[in-house]
């Protein structure tokens, strides 16, 4: 079989492994007769050799089936090499006896979390921001996984070449990946439109189920290559750097005042016109256009002010 630079299944041999235990069992029991009645045949002078000959070669056969056993359970896999050359990917759950002279990398296949610290990034306005993800992934393809990344040991704090130090080494690409690309998508967005006269532009802060997206897309662009994918990324942490953040939030805390101030203006209005409107119509007091002014300016006042108003006693007429 020749060795493709894509990932296949195992097409080598393999055996039950309670059979091969049973067989175990029984080499090993052949090993000590052999020996046993060697000793004993020689402690009588009489012919041995075949028996120590036989029992030695039984006993490396006990050896080398006593090294085959492996057990493998859901969304596990072992990438098997036969000195150096890949020969498929074994995915067959249970207890089997493989080749102990094939290499064995086991890795695993399940779904997998990563919370990434918030890194400090510019929008596409230039502001400084905190943005942060977190992100679903899983190893889909074990050829390139295995053969075509390395990852630096040291810096993925993983140690041995176990299935969990392995994972480790892959998270950590996996983490540096995605660093490169939430710097990416910020930087293709700004964090508000604000400072936009376009209020159907997609932001940061409002168009999360859109960014989203973009950000699996550009995540598994470029874990393709490493045999990973991103099965969901979402950002889940968004805020301003804390340098700018003081002024921001003076900024955003101006606008609500204004919005607030538009809103108590044209209520005000409304009841100031509610009031002459009744006035007149039930003929409770006759106002020329001087008194409608001054009335309305006191109205106003009174309702557009951010404390209660004083009442004052006008003791006088209308007419005075």
């Amino acid at each position: 079989m020749e060795t493709r630079n894509q990932e296949f299944e195992f097409k080598g041999g393999y055996l039950n492994g309670f059979l091969m235990c049973l067989i175990d069992i029984i080499l090993w029991g052949l090993t000590i007769y052999l020996f046993i009645e060697g000793i004993i045949r020689a402690d009588a002078d009489e012919p041995c050799g075949w028996f120590f000959g036989l029992g030695v070669l039984v006993l490396l056969v006990a050896i080398l089936c006593s090294c085959g056993f492996s057990m493998l359970e859901p969304n596990e896999a072992k990438v098997m090499t036969f000195f150096g050359k890949y020969v498929g990917t074994f995915r067959k759950n249970g207890f089997f006896w493989l080749n102990p002279l094939m290499s064995v990398k086991n890795v695993s296949l399940r779904a997998r979390n990563l919370n990434g610290e918030p890194i400090k990034v510019n929008d596409k306005a230039g502001n400084p921001i905190l943005i942060g993800l977190v992100l679903v992934w899983r190893l889909k393809d074990t050829y390139k996984a295995i053969f075509d990344i390395d990852t630096d040991v040291s810096a993925a704090g993983a140690v041995g070449n176990s299935s969990t130090a392995r994972m480790a080494k892959f998270e950590h690409f996996v983490r540096i990946q995605s660093d490169s690309a939430l710097r990416e998508v910020a930087g293709m967005y700004a964090y508000d439109n604000e400072d936009s006269n376009n209020d159907s532009e997609i932001t940061l802060r409002d168009g999360s189920a859109e960014i989203n997206e973009v950000l699996t897309a550009k995540l598994n662009e470029r874990l393709t290559m490493a045999g990973l994918e991103v099965m969901e990324a979402r950002i889940n942490y968004l805020a301003y750097a804390p340098e700018i953040a003081a002024v921001m939030l003076r900024r955003q805390q101006a606008a609500a005042i204004i919005t607030a101030r538009e809103k108590i203006v044209d209520g005000a209005v409304s009841m100031v016109k509610m009031a002459l409107d009744k006035l007149s119509a039930e003929e409770i007091v006759d106002l020329d256009d001087e008194k409608k002014a001054a009335m309305v300016s006191n109205l106003l006042v009174v309702l557009c002010a951010d404390e209660p108003a004083q009442p004052v006693i006008n003791s006088g007429t209308l007419n005075h």
